[in-house]
């Protein structure tokens, strides 16, 4: 073995995004690599240092002691690195600016605050303030330049627009533990049509249980009822009276207490995208860009089930894709 291993800051990023997704696939789509790409950087170091990185076809993924180690390293490292490169795009951009947002995701709230409070560590001069309310229309008040950026997983299309993909994620159907509809593996369209479904107050089409799900089908629910909380649609699943679909990570805090089960929507599942959206002149504004880059780092820090977004483009508009 050489006395001069090579160890570079790309190979700590890559072990790092190995225990951030748990897999090669995962990995690489957030690194932005093809997957054999990822590969051989990974053989390439170990064949280097003379030691495995993690256990093959482990599950979860479990890094040997070397590989742990490099893993100490990148806890490190990558923070201070992290750290210059916000000093510089203050630098470069000033440190004042308007970041007013609205959130069409209402679950949000878990990663959004530690977001916020991280990302005022550092921009304390950028003015931030919040837009909401199921009956108010974010993305063309954006267009308008009156919100400054928005978190959905709905795309209008716009020419003034930019989506930023922040994550993938799947929607499962929340049931009551003792519903018969807990004993199954997926659900299909039909086994919805005996059920009430609670939803946020939003029209259907904007809702991935119906536009991805029950419309594909050509199936309807017996009934719809609407609550303004995640919570409390929690609350009536669990007391029966109604199912509901919401995002996996969403969800993952109220499967520990047992009251209810999740189950795949469909045989395959149903996998969403959740974007941050910003007017296209807004796309190389510092204090923006590390808005979405703080958002990116504590989404796959904190939530349990998401992944990377399957595009490698860090941004498009839907206006130069549809």
């Amino acid at each position: 073995m050489s006395n001069q291993i090579g160890l570079g800051l790309h190979h700590l990023k890559t072990l790092n995004a190995l225990r951030q997704t748990g897999s090669l696939v995962e990995a690489a789509r957030m690194l932005h690599l093809t997957q054999s790409a990822l590969s051989h950087q990974v053989k390439e170091l170990e064949s280097r240092i003379g030691m495995e990185l993690f256990v093959r076809k482990s599950k979860p993924l479990r890094f040997t002691s070397a590989g742990l180690r490099l893993l100490t390293l990148a806890d490190d490292l990558l923070p201070q690195i992290r750290l210059a490169e916000q000093d510089l795009l203050r630098l470069a951009g000033g440190e004042s600016g308007r970041l007013h947002m609205a959130i069409e995701c209402h679950s949000c709230f878990q990663w959004l605050m530690p977001t916020i409070d991280s990302y005022r560590e550092h921009w304390p001069e950028v003015e931030m303030d919040f837009a909401s309310g199921f009956n108010f229309a974010p993305l063309p008040a954006l267009a308008r330049a009156e919100l400054d950026l928005v978190i959905t997983s709905d795309p209008l299309l716009s020419p003034e627009l930019v989506y930023i993909p922040l994550f993938d994620y799947e929607m499962l159907l929340a049931v009551s533990r003792r519903h018969p509809l807990a004993q199954k593996e997926w659900i299909a369209p039909t086994d919805l049509r005996q059920e009430t479904l609670i939803t946020y107050p939003v029209e259907h089409s904007r809702l991935a249980v119906f536009k991805d799900f029950m419309d594909k089908a050509g199936e309807e629910p017996a009934a719809t009822r609407t609550a303004e909380m995640t919570l409390m649609m929690l609350q009536l699943v669990a007391s029966q009276r109604g199912v509901c679909a919401l995002p996996n990570w969403a969800l993952a805090e109220y499967l520990d207490k047992s009251h209810i089960q999740c189950r795949p929507l469909g045989e395959q599942g149903i996998w969403c995208t959740l974007y941050a959206a910003i007017r296209a002149e807004h796309q190389e504004q510092p204090y923006i860009v590390d808005f979405l880059e703080t958002a990116k780092e504590t989404c796959f820090s904190r939530l349990d089930g998401i992944r990377p977004c399957k595009t490698n483009e860090v941004s498009y508009s839907l206006s130069t894709v549809l």
